[in-house]
């Protein structure tokens, strides 16, 4: 957060600069108002740039074997650039590598963990553990507290739902 502060006042008074340059190239017949307005579209263009490009740099930060299972994109009202052009809001992803897989009877099970991302002021991480029977493709949550599965919202997937391939490796 404090890194895209400075990177953003950084950005605004390059663009101040090059507004000061323009000025003094014209004779100083350009007005003087164009050295903040200058400032501020550059500090605007950094934040607009830094949104847009959080989904590309939090996939890179993650670790080879997590794969990005969804992404949610989505508008925020007082980002109005938002509605022509939505932003990614929030993605999930799975690490292969913490899988753990088991056969019970004639039945594959695997048991994971869905990382998910969300955009907010300061990045939120959530965790929650899944799991999966991979022979009639149904989830699971498991409670955090006590283990046990949650029954109740127990979920059938799709043959070609991007968490059924992550998880249980069909193509």
């Amino acid at each position: 957060m404090m890194w895209h502060l400075i990177a953003a006042v950084f950005a605004g008074l390059g663009a101040a600069g090059i507004a000061l340059l323009l000025r003094t190239l014209s004779g100083k017949r350009l007005p003087r108002w164009i050295v903040p307005a200058f400032g501020g579209l550059g500090m605007l263009a950094y934040q607009i740039h830094a949104e847009y490009t959080w989904f590309e740099h939090k996939q890179q930060q993650l670790p080879p074997s997590a794969q990005v299972v969804s992404s949610e994109r989505g508008d925020v009202f007082w980002r109005p650039w938002t509605f022509l052009f939505p932003m990614t809001l929030s993605f999930e992803v799975i690490d292969q590598e913490n899988l753990i897989s088991r056969q019970v009877d004639d039945q594959q099970l695997v048991e994971f963990i869905r990382y998910r991302f969300e955009k907010q002021a300061i990045d939120r991480v959530t965790t929650r553990p899944y799991l999966m029977n991979c022979t009639t493709r149904e989830q699971l949550p498991i409670d955090k507290t006590d283990g046990e599965p949650q029954l109740t919202e127990l979920e059938r997937l799709d043959a070609d739902n991007p968490t059924l391939k992550a998880v249980c490796n069909t193509p």
